[in-house]
């Protein structure tokens, strides 16, 4: 069933648990999403990212993410991830998003403020929830455009300068009443290169003063237990996409070396030998959310 994501954040919150949030870049990306979120029982956000509308266009994507979402048989949010403009949050929704992300979080503050609080009037007058970030979440490779080197915590002057600051934290939500936050606790997007260095009692202080879900961005690479003391922590949102696509093309590779000389490869095996992998790489993510393993 298709829900927003305040809907799914209230029981996480009440539960103490985590909600997976796994890219849809394809359409054998989409089916592993929903088959592992229907045989765990669990609730599931689809996100589709800017970043991937090369890969994947919104429009050609998003009427598929909303139509399996209505017949699901578990709660589906579908989540604009990381949008870049209010003209693309707003397409999000009037393709039937029910909830999007406004990332902002790399102009200077105030203008963070007023463009978030201008999201959440417009999105909040149709029932559609708002995500933004406040902090820096590192990169690495992502494996979509050029990979640079791993941003680590001595690319910056001081952990002040990468890390949410809680009271920085309570006076955004204040002012733009948004739904879920994103917080930059040390985690980076894309394949480790090098092991961050996380701050897991940041989320508990944020936490501390503005009573909204947070989310984990860049939180592939993490151990079970990093991921279920942040989520303890008060982490309710955890966007998971590398290591899903990781598992996919490991499959698809393993496939094709096991193929001896001469024999053909069909292209139509391969994207049901990676939906098949990805699916139970999301299963094990979902179960490890939930604090169920």
């Amino acid at each position: 069933m298709l829900v927003s994501l305040k809907e799914l954040m209230q029981d996480a919150e009440e539960k103490g648990y985590a909600v997976g949030a796994f890219n849809a870049v394809s359409f054998e990306s989409l089916r592993a999403i929903i088959a592992a979120a229907e045989e765990t029982g669990k609730g599931v956000i689809l996100n589709h990212a800017e970043v991937h509308f090369p890969l994947m266009p919104l429009e050609v994507i998003a009427p598929v993410m909303v139509d399996m979402a209505k017949k699901a048989k578990v709660p589906v949010c579908v989540h604009l991830d990381h949008g870049q403009s209010l003209e693309t949050c707003m397409k999000a929704i009037q393709l039937g998003f029910t909830s999007v992300m406004l990332d902002v979080s790399g102009e200077d503050y105030e203008e963070n403020v007023k463009q978030t609080a201008l999201m959440c009037r417009l999105a909040h007058s149709v029932g559609v929830t708002v995500e933004a970030e406040l902090g820096h979440i590192f990169q690495s490779d992502i494996g979509v455009g050029e990979a640079g080197e791993q941003e680590t915590l001595d690319s910056f002057e001081s952990a002040e300068d990468v890390y949410t600051d809680p009271d920085l934290a309570k006076d955004f939500v204040e002012r733009t009443g948004v739904d879920a936050l994103a917080i930059a606790f040390g985690t980076a997007h894309g394949v480790y290169k090098i092991k961050p260095k996380l701050d897991l009692d940041r989320i508990k202080m944020i936490k501390e003063k503005i009573n909204v879900p947070f989310v984990m961005h860049g939180g592939s690479g993490l151990t079970k237990e990093e991921f279920q003391t942040s989520i303890r922590n008060g982490i309710r949102k955890i966007n998971y996409y590398t290591y899903m696509a990781l598992a996919g093309g490991k499959a698809i590779k393993d496939f094709i070396e096991s193929k001896g000389e001469g024999e053909n490869v069909f292209y139509h095996d391969i994207p049901g030998i990676a939906m098949e992998a990805m699916k139970e790489n999301v299963k094990e993510a979902i179960n490890i959310f939930s604090l169920e393993v």
